[in-house]
């Protein structure tokens, strides 16, 4: 099983970028999957994550401008970024989990499965 991240990059204030994160070895369908952040000397923590039924929670600092969302033929996870602020400046990962509850699970930050993570910059 891997998750890969890409579309990360340097950005000014006010930009966009849209993350993704393609999935082998097995199926979105049956996954909650999230995009979490790290930044220097900071705590990962979750930006928005969803259920196999397409339901999202955002983190309160993006709300209204990331949007996350699945192409389960593609098998692939999406982060859409608008609005970029300096503060949005970390390494970006997804993640995955299954089973019961396992959007409570993401969102406390057990996932069965990690990407390697894509930087993401902005400027101000």
């Amino acid at each position: 099983v891997q998750l890969g991240e890409s579309g990360g990059g340097s950005v000014q204030t006010g930009g966009s970028l849209r993350l993704s994160c393609a999935a082998s070895g097995f199926t979105y369908s049956k996954y909650c999957m999230g995009w979490f952040r790290q930044a220097p000397a900071k705590e990962r923590e979750p930006v928005a994550v969803t259920d196999n039924d397409g339901r999202a929670n955002y983190a309160v600092s993006v709300k209204g401008r990331f949007t996350v969302s699945v192409d389960n033929g593609k098998n692939t996870l999406y982060l859409q970024m608008r609005n970029l602020k300096p503060e949005d400046t970390a390494m970006y990962y997804c993640a995955a989990a299954s089973g019961l509850a396992c959007k409570a699970r993401l969102l406390n930050g057990n996932a069965y499965y990690w990407g390697q993570g894509t930087q993401v910059t902005v400027s101000s």
